[in-house]
């Protein structure tokens, strides 16, 4: 392999910076400015730039060249269009329907967290709105049921893009199978598409994170780490957010009541919008082989705003509704564009390559299964981008797999695509940066941070477990 182009460790100093200084700030939007400015810095002085021309043209070129993306608008308007369907739910007093018909089956804290674990495997199609959705149906339930935010954040965050790159009819699976073509003898789609089959059951991190949710929810495996200590203040006190504690959400969504002698109607304003996004998402990838979630949603909320003036509701009070739901969504949108920016800057530093450059020594054989996965994990760490991992990691770890399995499909070969799909979702899950745990905060209202804090015990577990089974397979495999 030929010696990858990057900045050296300097490129993967702004990722570390906005990950150490989330922690010790408990500002994450903070964090994330200072990494974006100290990286344009850094990457202005590279191109013979002075420190201020550095700044002053970098860090706005930087938001305006990230924020411009159809990646960022797809994510911005997706996560609008969520805010102003929740808003409506809200209004309408579908969710509180939902929710008291869910509190009169009298569920108990066991029971509410594997009605939020099933929920968010029902809705596997979208990483992007599971988290959401799931966080915003089941916050109330669980509040009642004195289940922490941080737990409700971590049921949202683990069943969707795990579930997601599982399933051989999302947009994951397509965009795995679709970097898969070409290389060594997948040479059509149908062929990468028999790669994703026989790679689920060695996808071991997804499947472990999912199974780890119903066991932790079960009470199966018990609470620990600082998970615990969030659920025994919630439990002890009622209290589901820590002292101190900034939800990821607008007041406009967590405080929003219905509207005064409206009739709720869970199934009309609640249930079948659910399932006309669900419908519209399978429908389109049966037709166009990708789910068209964005226009599911901008159809739905169209429904729903034209539904609520029919049921009585006044214009006037309609579009004020819709207002609110995007000044909700404001925060993580905000957070999101820094994050974005902060992955453009690892993309243009090379953060990814210096990664993989380093490791190349260690890539025999017997490793390769377990050193990808690893890989992989620290790369969609330090982006935050599980899909930017599998782009720049895939052409790489495959052909590699390819040549040390003399160009056949070999066990091996089909363990390190499964590594390099696990181990993006296993960074990812670490990260600060991810727009999917920072999509779970906003979802469920939770503070940011106290979800990555929570949450990252129970991945490190998974991905150990995973680390090993890789470790086996290798050792079986080579």
């Amino acid at each position: 392999m030929q010696e990858l182009a990057s900045m050296g460790f300097i490129s993967v100093i702004p990722a570390l910076l906005a990950i150490v200084l989330s922690f010790v700030t408990k500002n994450t939007i903070v964090a994330l400015a200072i990494a974006c400015i100290t990286g344009t810095i850094f990457t202005g002085l590279a191109a013979g730039q002075n420190i201020i021309e550095a700044f002053f043209l970098g860090f706005p070129n930087l938001l305006q060249n990230n924020m411009g993306t159809t990646d960022y608008s797809w994510v911005l308007l997706l996560n609008t269009m969520i805010g102003i369907l929740v808003a409506y739910f809200q209004k309408t007093g579908a969710i509180q329907g939902f929710s008291q018909w869910v509190h009169d089956r009298h569920l108990s804290r066991k029971a509410a967290q594997l009605a939020a674990w099933v929920l968010g495997m029902f809705v596997y199609f979208s990483d992007s709105f599971s988290p959401l959705f799931v966080g915003c149906t089941m916050r109330s339930i669980t509040d009642k049921a004195r289940i922490s935010r941080e737990k409700l954040a971590y049921i949202a965050d683990s069943t969707s893009a795990p579930v997601s790159v599982l399933v051989p009819i999302t947009g994951w699976a397509a965009y795995l199978m679709g970097l898969a073509v070409g290389v060594g003898c997948i040479v059509t789609e149908a062929d990468a598409s028999k790669l994703f089959l026989k790679a689920i059951p060695l996808n071991f991190y997804p499947i472990l994170a999912v199974l780890f949710v119903g066991l932790i929810g079960s009470g199966i495996v018990k609470d620990f780490g600082p998970m615990k200590k969030a659920e025994q203040r919630a439990m002890e006190t009622g209290k589901v957010l820590a002292d101190g504690a900034q939800p990821l959400t607008g007041e406009e969504l967590t405080r929003m009541e219905m509207y005064p002698g409206f009739k709720p109607r869970v199934f009309l304003n609640f249930l079948l919008p659910v399932l006309m996004i669900i419908s519209i998402a399978i429908a389109t990838y049966s037709i166009y082989g990708s789910a068209k979630t964005m226009q599911a949603f901008t159809l739905v909320v169209i429904f729903m705003t034209i539904s609520m003036m029919v049921q009585g509701i006044p214009f006037k009070e309609v579009m004020g509704t819709l207002m609110s739901g995007i000044k909700g969504a404001l925060p993580a949108v905000v957070l999101l564009a820094l994050a974005y920016s902060v992955n453009g800057l690892s993309k243009e530093m090379g953060t990814a390559n210096y990664i993989i450059s380093i490791t190349q020594g260690f890539l025999t054989p017997k490793l390769l299964p377990a050193v990808i996965f690893i890989v992989a994990a620290i790369m969609a760490f330090a982006t935050g981008s599980s899909w930017g991992t599998f782009a720049i990691c895939m052409p790489i770890a495959l052909p590699l797999a390819f040549t040390m399995s003399n160009g056949e499909l070999t066990t091996m070969v089909v363990a390190v695509f499964a590594a390099v799909a696990g181990g993006g979702v296993f960074g990812d899950h670490c990260s600060p940066l991810s727009d999917t745990t920072i999509l779970s905060s906003m979802g469920s209202a939770s503070d940011h941070l106290d979800h990555v804090k929570t949450q990252l015990p129970y991945a490190l577990t998974c991905g150990g477990l995973a680390v090993i089974g890789y470790l086996i397979l290798g050792l079986v495999a080579a």
